[in-house]
């Protein structure tokens, strides 16, 4: 009996930082040899990082992977160890995502992905071509860079496993863990043992419990040992990978990484038996099937994983042999998730963008409301890690507040640290309240940030005089009996000069308090009245450089926020939580003030509900509506719910324009209509829907009222 130290690892990567990138795969070797693995496994693409995207067509970008995967093969590091190392390879012409497996200073196998994610937020199809030749390799013919190192000519290349002393290992590639007949079942059913997934699978709210139970799955019936690994943090994009790397043995987890850090590089291990694997499949059925497996080639290492002996395993290996313990898997609840992926999804951005700091206007709404919370999410996380002696992340800071390279300064107070870095403003007008401007003053003060306040209505006044000058006309708000048409110029007018002074303020705002460089100006629309609906002014304070909610629903924001009262100590949240929305941009009356879920016909639950349904259930209007009759019919009448359903298509159709112009969003959501990547519809439709919208009317004509007031109705009359 031996014992099998085995590890995954996140590293927290960016796309073409191939120097940083090197470094921190370095690294992630020296911790893992450190701890005695003898098997090493990183996240998906980690050498030029996943996000290269249209980079990946680029020769450069192959060229400096293989010149990186040159250096790590030359370092005395993957001396007595395997490591399963991700980079694209061109073969005959033809670019795919590969593993290139590593010991010794020669290459074992380059295994090319058999299954690519080309839905949602990726299109893999589009940068690399899958490896269709399942179960069968040919040589693969290395440039001269590497063979100048490993003193190989060529290496097998193809859908094969490598075979040590000991044990047989198998590698997988992200997508295909999720597909229905997953590579690993075949492969564990031609003996082997050991399963590597390399993962760039990003953080969405509640996704983390899917992936978990597809590890567990993968070796409950099939027995062995899964080593997954995850990208960690912000590669350049909308996404956030969020890490949580494992290690499965026969379907129970052993061992966990964060799923959220801010550390750029974080190893996990575990030190497991493989007799375990062994005993788990000694299973009359499972041992008839695999009896009649197809074969995969084997590349041969002569090298053992397991020490060999048992009295030869060291006094720490028997401490931390956890082969047959599983340990409870780590979930964040969705409000957890928004307080920290975005948090850390900001922190990567701001100290990789070399900018200042943060600008928000602050409006004393819930949704800039929450993403100053977020901010100030991120400073608690930088004061957590500065706490615990996190060199990289004090480096970050002191740059980052304007520090000297000689500072000795240490961000361990969070409003401290948000003082420095995060900016807050209300741009008032005459149509805003003193209860909004309390709530922003009041919550700038609690989260620390550096706070202005201002009215503008000098600068409407001269814009709205400007118009009269050159038209001779003066419009007119509708409560003071404008037009439909004045009535939303004039609000237009408010919010799309906020853009404008917001970014005025990003630029100035360090220079007035004697600082170099400027900040970032984050928007705050939510996914669901602004993105969904099209609720929001085109070029208006929506228009920023990233926004940490745009893919976050309000429903799920008042739950963050909810929690962010008692979880970060900030009762000024719950005024937030009591306030009704408004845009504040129309006169307040004695009989008239502006309601946002009035404006827009429907609540935000409605809107959540006709996201998911419209993108994830890919529902038309008419699919939509029935859908709705058996989900709202026992408070709807079929008129109303058709009333609805036309409402809202129509509204998403007049306004899909506005996402062309959207600011780039946190993805967090499963029904995010942003069209750059996500949500891949056209911008210019029949808004009025004639065929489906008459079909919607004559089945809703047609149908019972099974509603309550229905029942009342049918009450009063018999």
């Amino acid at each position: 009996m031996g014992h099998l130290i085995t590890l995954a690892t996140s590293l927290n990567q960016w796309a073409l930082d191939f120097q940083g990138n090197y470094e921190r795969i370095m690294e992630s070797i020296e911790i893992a040899k450190g701890r005695g693995a003898t098997l090493r496994v990183g996240p998906e693409l980690e050498i030029p990082g996943y996000g290269c995207l249209d980079h990946f067509l680029e020769g450069d970008t192959v060229l400096h992977s293989w010149e990186v995967l040159a250096k790590i093969l030359a370092s005395d590091a993957t001396m007595g160890i395997v490591c399963d190392i991700g980079m694209p390879v061109v073969h005959k012409n033809v670019i795919y995502n590969c593993r290139v497996i590593i010991h010794d200073r020669k290459i074992l196998l380059i295994r090319p992905k058999m299954w690519l994610a080309n839905d949602g937020n990726y299109r893999e199809l589009r940068f690399f071509t899958p490896w269709q030749k399942h179960r069968q390799w040919e040589d693969h013919y290395l440039p001269r860079i590497i063979q100048a190192v490993t003193k190989q000519i060529k290496v097998p290349f193809g859908d094969a496993v490598v075979s040590t002393v000991d044990t047989c290992i198998g590698a997988e590639l992200c997508e295909e863990l999720f597909t229905p007949a997953s590579p690993h079942i075949l492969m564990g059913l031609d003996g082997v043992e050991i399963f590597t997934n390399s993962s760039g699978s990003h953080h969405e709210l509640r996704k983390l419990y899917r992936r978990v139970e597809l590890i567990k799955e993968a070796t409950l019936k099939l027995g062995g040992i899964y080593l997954y690994a995850n990208q960690q943090g912000c590669d350049g994009d909308r996404l956030y990978y969020d890490g949580c790397a494992m290690i499965a043995v026969n379907g129970r987890v052993v061992a966990q990484g964060s799923q959220f850090s801010l550390n750029d590089v974080e190893v996990v291990t575990a030190t497991v038996d493989i007799e375990d694997v062994r005993a788990h499949r000694a299973v009359s059925s499972r041992s008839m099937q695999a009896a009649s497996a197809e074969r995969y080639h084997r590349v041969e290492v002569d090298f053992a994983l397991t020490s060999g002996k048992f009295d030869e395993v060291s006094e720490a290996d028997m401490v931390g042999l956890i082969g047959s313990k599983s340990i409870p898997v780590r979930y964040h609840s969705p409000e957890e998730e928004i307080a920290l992926g975005p948090a850390c999804w900001l922190w990567d951005y701001l100290r990789r963008s070399r900018t200042q700091g943060y600008f928000i206007p602050l409006s004393g709404g819930i949704d800039s409301c929450a993403t100053a919370v977020i901010v100030y999410s991120m400073c608690r996380l930088v004061s957590e890690a500065a706490a615990r002696g996190d060199i990289q992340v004090i480096s970050d800071a002191r740059r980052i507040a304007g520090e000297p390279e000689d500072s000795d300064y240490i961000p361990i107070d969070p409003k401290e640290f948000s003082s420095r870095i995060f900016h807050t403003c209300y741009m008032g007008t005459e149509n805003s309240s003193v209860e909004t401007r309390r709530r922003a003053k009041q919550l700038a003060e609690a989260i620390g940030s550096y706070h202005t306040d201002l009215n503008m209505d000098s600068i409407v006044t001269a814009v709205l005089n400007l118009f009269s000058f050159v038209t001779g006309a003066r419009p007119q708000f509708r409560s003071h009996g404008g037009s439909a048409a004045e009535n939303l110029a004039l609000q237009n007018i408010q919010a799309r000069l906020r853009m404008v002074l917001a970014y005025m303020f990003a630029q100035l705002l360090p220079w007035v308090r004697g600082r170099n460089g400027g900040l970032l100006v984050l928007g705050s629309a939510n996914v669901d009245e602004r993105h969904l609906r099209g609720y929001l002014t085109k070029y208006d304070c929506s228009s920023a450089d990233i926004n940490p909610i745009g893919g976050i629903s309000k429903t799920d924001l008042k739950k963050f926020i909810a929690y962010a009262e008692g979880a970060f100590d900030l009762p000024i949240l719950r005024s937030f939580l009591d306030a009704v929305p408004t845009a504040e941009l129309e006169p307040i009356t004695e009989n008239y003030v502006q309601s946002d879920e009035a404006d827009m016909g429907m609540t935000y639950d409605e809107l959540s509900v006709f996201g998911r349904l419209r993108k994830v259930d890919k529902c038309g209007p008419y699919s939509t509506f029935t859908k709705l009759i058996h989900e709202w019919g026992s408070f709807l009448s079929p008129l109303q719910i058709a009333e609805k359903v036309k409402l809202f298509f129509f509204e998403h159709a007049r306004n899909r324009h506005k996402m062309t112009t959207l600011t780039p969003a946190y993805h967090a959501e499963s029904y995010s209509p942003d069209d750059n990547r996500f949500d891949l519809r056209p911008f210019l439709y029949p808004s009025r829907f004639p065929w489906q919208f008459k079909k919607i009317d004559e089945v809703a004509a047609a149908l019972p009222d099974r509603s309550n007031q229905g029942a009342v109705n049918k009450t009063k009359i018999e």
